[in-house]
């Protein structure tokens, strides 16, 4: 008996079931009812949207997915395209779908070596250009998952100036691609909960909405502008308020894009993403970091206690079941209404590698500073 209730178990159980606490907490507070949010965007709109992109070189994704834009089933849009300085045949191609496409307004950038102005330079001259007080954003490399994408989104705005979309991605059959599956699923979950209950803190730039008046009463981008990215999280945890963000994942108003198929290149991205989460204010920082923290500790605390007293592996086994139960429980729903399935059926498998996505990324972001202007 002595031996079962010896301290270095203690510590070791004790330090697994607050940070199971924890992670209870952010389960049922704020990654549930979802439900009530599918049910909330699901109405009609026909006023009039202004689509913007912002594209560098991205001649062959235009080809493939704008035409899908174009072809929209609503009555009252136009599409800003912003070629931001390509030189891969963009401005001819664009010039050409130009002069048959009366709903495509192009918007060109000439190249100026002396300065780097970035994609938010770009956007803010898409949304000078726009004609619509409705601004739907999106990427050249995304294309919705149904023609009635604009109005799904359109539809959300209602009283509210900012609507945050959802954009899955799409992944190969790997493990790179369920990593990123998961991890892409898990932000929404993220965003979209703590928007849910008046925490926005981001959007996604591939379907992301607000309006003009918006944009140009709170000065733009001008804020950060010296740091490269951040047009959508940056921007929306500025401007967001609990009574300004609608939150639309009706299955119709998808945005989906083809995810990283190299290690290296997602690297670079997620550390891009994790430079521009340095910014964030820290209420915000403070919350996801709890989340993190956590669930690292959960699991350390967790494998410790294994490998230490294995002749208590059940003890092991049976708080990691209780607690893949209760987050089963929680997300199935949202990974279903998220075209997530794989995640709802073998959670487990899932959780286990976003863990070693926090601790990998949880060291490279000690070294990683917002790349800015110079």
């Amino acid at each position: 008996m002595l031996e079962f209730l010896s301290i270095d178990k203690l510590v070791l159980l004790s330090t697994a079931c607050l940070s199971l606490i924890i992670l209870l907490f952010y389960y049922f507070y704020f990654f549930t009812g979802f439900s009530k949010i599918e049910k909330e965007s699901s109405s009609l709109s026909s006023g009039p949207v202004s689509v913007i992109i912002a594209a560098r070189n991205e001649k062959n994704n235009l080809e493939k997915f704008l035409p899908e834009i174009l072809n929209q089933e609503y009555p009252n849009f136009e599409v800003v395209l912003v070629n931001d300085g390509s030189h891969d045949g963009t401005k001819d191609f664009l010039k050409t779908l130009a002069e048959n496409e009366p709903r495509l307004k192009v918007v060109t950038l000439e190249i100026d070596e002396r300065f780097q102005r970035g994609k938010k330079f770009a956007l803010t001259m898409g949304i000078k250009a726009a004609s619509n007080e409705c601004l739907l954003f999106t990427d050249a490399d995304c294309y919705p998952t149904s023609p009635n994408w604009i109005n799904a989104m359109a539809s959300s705005f209602q009283d509210k100036s900012i609507v945050l979309g959802y954009g899955p991605l799409t992944v190969k059959n790997n493990m790179l691609g369920s990593i990123i599956n998961y991890e892409t699923f898990h932000t929404a979950l993220q965003y979209i909960g703590y928007a849910n209950r008046g925490k926005t803190y981001m959007g996604v730039g591939r379907n992301l909405a607000y309006t003009k008046t918006l944009f140009f009463d709170n000065k733009g981008f001008a804020s950060h502008q010296h740091i490269m990215s951040g047009d959508d999280d940056l921007f929306i945890q500025e401007v967001a308020t609990k009574d300004n963000v609608s939150i639309c994942i009706d299955s119709q108003s998808y945005m989906t894009s083809q995810a990283s198929t190299s290690i290296g290149d997602w690297i670079k991205q997620k550390i891009r993403h994790l430079s521009t989460g340095k910014e964030y204010k820290t209420s915000n920082k403070g919350l996801l970091g709890l989340y993190s923290i956590a669930q690292l500790i959960w699991y350390i605390s967790l494998v410790l206690f294994t490998i230490l007293f294995s002749h208590c592996w059940y003890i092991s086994l049976g708080l990691a079941v209780f607690k893949w139960l209760l987050q089963w429980i929680v997300m199935y729903r949202p990974a279903l209404l998220l075209n997530s399935k794989k995640v709802a059926y073998i959670l487990p498998y899932y959780d286990i590698l976003y863990t070693l996505f926090l601790f990998f990324f949880g060291i490279t972001k000690l070294f990683v500073k917002p790349k800015t202007w110079s």
